[in-house]
């Protein structure tokens, strides 16, 4: 006996079942897909919003943190870190405006030198000699702005503290005291021992810098005379910068060393408040020390050590 059935119902109950699995399971993997997409991005935008925030913050100079937040242990992490990342950023725009400060406050005063000289000079005529003197003024004052530029650009590089140089002491002194005008202020400088042994671990420029805004600060508010006095100690090079003026005064002097600080913004003298801050800041760069001293009498006295060359 021989039989026969047909399968083409079969065949097309498999063809349909075949595409609705395909269907399925194209339909489950969009909504697979729909469902981790969402969940992820769920997940992240803690992230970005910390993102923008650390973006947005970095750009406004902000002081807020994501430490204060209570956060999962994951997205606390990432917090410390953005902050830790904040915190250099901050670091770099107040060293640079530390700097921006310091180069402003160093040049002005040969800047004015070179305006006073220039304004005189068109002001009446001049015989040979004055011309050449105010060339010679103008031409001292343009090299000392260079010289301010240089060292405290140097200072400011990473490899500052390797920077080899020794200096000997005196002759830098005395050529800050021959810059100042005896008829107003005199002032002397002083040896504690043999001049010719005393040399700072330090190169001139830099050691100039460091006494400058300390014999500026004692030229302002000195009543007769001021004075600087060297001498050498183990290992290291002390030098004084006194004047017999009014002192410091005691509520003032634990803060005497930080930036855009005066004791009386309204006495009259000339003065931003940076001068002091940059010769610490200069004298602990070459592994010194710049701070408030002891006067034997009235004034202020100002003592610097640093290591000996």
């Amino acid at each position: 006996m021989v039989t026969a059935l047909d399968l083409t119902p079969y065949r097309a109950s498999a063809d349909t079942l075949l595409l609705a699995s395909l269907a399925l399971d194209a339909v489950m993997l969009a909504c697979t897909y729909a469902v981790t997409r969402l969940a992820v991005g769920r997940a992240l935008r803690p992230v970005r919003t910390m993102t923008e925030q650390a973006a947005r913050w970095s750009a406004s100079a902000s002081d807020e943190r994501f430490s204060g937040a209570p956060r999962p242990a994951e997205l606390a992490r990432l917090g410390a870190s953005l902050d830790a990342f904040l915190d250099r950023i901050r670091a770099v725009l107040r060293h640079e405006q530390q700097l921006t400060s310091e180069l402003s406050h160093e040049l002005r005063n040969p800047l004015a030198t070179i305006v006073a000289e220039l304004d005189w000079w068109q002001g009446r005529p001049r015989s040979e000699d004055e011309t050449l003197t105010a060339q010679r003024a103008i031409g001292d004052a343009a090299r000392t702005m260079q010289t301010i530029c240089d060292t405290l650009l140097a200072e400011a590089r990473e490899d500052a503290r390797r920077a080899p140089g020794t200096a000997a002491v005196f002759p830098v002194l005395r050529t800050l005291a021959a810059r100042t005008d005896p008829a107003l202020v005199p002032v002397r400088v002083l040896a504690v021992g043999e001049e010719g042994d005393l040399v700072a671990g330090v190169p001139a420029a830099v050691l100039e810098r460091i006494v400058s805004p300390l014999l500026d600060n004692a030229l302002r508010y000195a009543a007769t005379a001021v004075h600087i006095r060297a001498s050498g100690e183990p290992g290291h090079v002390r030098i004084e910068v006194g004047d017999d003026g009014p002192g410091v005064p005691e509520g003032f002097r634990s803060h005497l060393f930080q930036p855009g600080r005066r004791a009386d913004p309204g006495d009259g003298h000339d003065g931003a408040g940076l001068g002091l801050p940059l010769s610490r800041r200069l004298a602990r760069s070459a592994g010194g020390e710049a701070e408030l001293g002891e006067p034997g009498g009235g004034g202020a006295v100002f003592v610097v050590r640093l290591p000996a060359g």
